[in-house]
């Protein structure tokens, strides 16, 4: 989908006072709700923390659960991103072989790894019902938005997965 830059800068925005509250203010959850309710085409969202080789589910919204709530480093679209340190639109899951398939209805998919520095500290993983789902507007948005949630990654993290 094309996200202008008027809406971009208003979806920066509201997330900006939706995570105000600060890192203290525990769950992530909101903020995928949040995401996943105005962005139509987003239609699963979660938000993977690393911990030494591992991604970790610390929150999502979506229809269903996945069953994927830790994903090693050396598997799938998720593990490439945080690997790379890089975001990956894939147009077609089906064509991709590392993909990990979690909802049979999922056509594409948006991986944007949360970087603090040179370090990844996690990722936003968002699933579309539709091939091409995404394209260069939905990545400048969901890396603006990633740097967002450094500081609450960084809490987050020191918590430990069990407590994020």
């Amino acid at each position: 989908m094309n996200v202008t830059e008027e809406r971009a800068s208003s979806a920066l925005s509201e997330a900006r006072t939706l995570l105000r509250s600060g890192p203290e203010g525990g769950s992530l959850t909101p903020f995928c709700r949040w995401l996943r309710k105005d962005f139509e085409q987003y239609n699963w969202v979660g938000v993977y923390l690393l911990q030494g080789d591992q991604l970790f589910l610390a929150a999502w919204d979506g229809e269903h659960a996945t069953e994927h709530t830790t994903i090693p480093l050396a598997k799938g679209i998720c593990g490439m991103a945080a690997r790379e340190r890089r975001t990956i639109n894939v147009e077609d899951v089906q064509a991709r072989t590392e993909y990990l398939a979690c909802f049979l209805d999922t056509r594409s998919e948006i991986v944007v790894p949360i970087m603090d520095g040179p370090t990844c500290l996690g990722e936003i993983d968002i699933d579309g019902k539709r091939r091409g789902a995404y394209d260069a507007s939905d990545e400048r948005l969901l890396e603006a938005l990633a740097k967002e949630l450094v500081p609450h990654a960084r809490v987050l993290l020191k918590r430990g997965p069990s407590k994020a």
